[in-house]
């Protein structure tokens, strides 16, 4: 496997990182992980955008345009051949001085690699369990907008749902409302609307959480944030995850009781392969 390494394509063997870059000693930096398709990112503007305020709001330099990288992105995608694939974009402040000041690091690590993704099959999709995390996010916390390299209480969560043999863990913020998934945005369905918890509750504005609404508005479905508890979302008549790797995931089960199953959320992930399959062969023509 070839990895992208501060500008070069090298073997992952030779794509070291220094043991004081910031990233690793502090989780200093930031992450974004996209679905690529018939060797396109999707959405990467979308996903360049968040990075880019990431960047900024951390005062974190980014070495390279989003043009640049892009092709550079594409290039790692050929030359690794994996047209249908994941590729994550790692960048942090780089090797600085002892301690939590970022004085002294003047030059930016940036990684991008490609993973394999899971098959998006309309056949037989996937379905999940999911438990209620003991952890809890802060609530109205500026940083939760960006993919921080600090993910401690989403790594717990994901350790507290393997545990349980469950797919995913959902988690609850300071306010006692449920607000998203360890590796996911979350929405469940009312009788008149497409439900999902606000920005400010403390979630990750997700790049498939977006295009989620934007499906929904072309469907003809209402959209509300709104805030919900456990008790609330085990009454609800479906609930479904969004993330760039698995796209629409129904969920079955919330800490071991059955949840219901709505038709919208059918026709929600078949909006949304669509979509994908449409974008990536528009960029493909380009």
């Amino acid at each position: 496997m070839i990895v992208f390494l501060n500008g070069q394509f090298v073997p992952e063997e030779q794509a070291v990182v220094s043991v004081f870059d910031r990233g690793f000693q502090y989780g200093d930096g930031l992450f974004e992980t996209m679905r690529v398709l018939n060797g396109s990112p999707f959405r990467w503007e979308q996903h360049w955008e968040r990075l880019a305020r990431g960047a900024a709001f951390l005062n974190i330099p980014l070495p390279f345009e989003s043009r640049e990288l892009r092709a550079m992105g594409e290039r790692l995608i050929t030359t690794n051949r994996m047209p249908d694939s994941l590729l994550r974009l790692a960048v942090s402040r780089g090797v600085g001085r002892q301690g939590y000041s970022p004085k002294g690091a003047a030059r930016t690590t940036m990684v991008m690699s490609s993973h394999p993704a899971p098959a998006i099959d309309l056949q037989r999709p996937p379905r999940w369990r999911v438990v209620i995390s003991a952890f809890r996010l802060p609530a109205n916390e500026a940083l939760a907008q960006f993919k921080t390299a600090n993910k401690l209480p989403q790594v717990l969560a994901r350790a507290e749902a393997d545990a349980g043999h469950a797919d995913e863990a959902l988690l609850q913020n300071t306010d006692g409302y449920v607000v998203e998934g360890a590796s996911s945005n979350f929405f469940w369905v009312e009788p008149d609307a497409v439900c999902t918890p606000p920005l400010a509750s403390g979630i990750l504005a997700g790049v498939t959480r977006a295009v989620v609404l934007e499906i929904c508005r072309d469907l003809g479905l209402a959209i509300r944030e709104a805030t919900v508890v456990p008790d609330q979302l085990r009454q609800a008549q479906g609930v479904f995850l969004s993330l760039s790797s698995f796209g629409i995931v129904e969920v079955i089960s919330l800490d071991g009781h059955p949840l219901g199953q709505s038709p919208w959320i059918e026709r929600i992930r078949e909006s949304y392969a669509g979509l994908l399959q449409r974008e990536s062969r528009a960029q493909g023509t380009q």
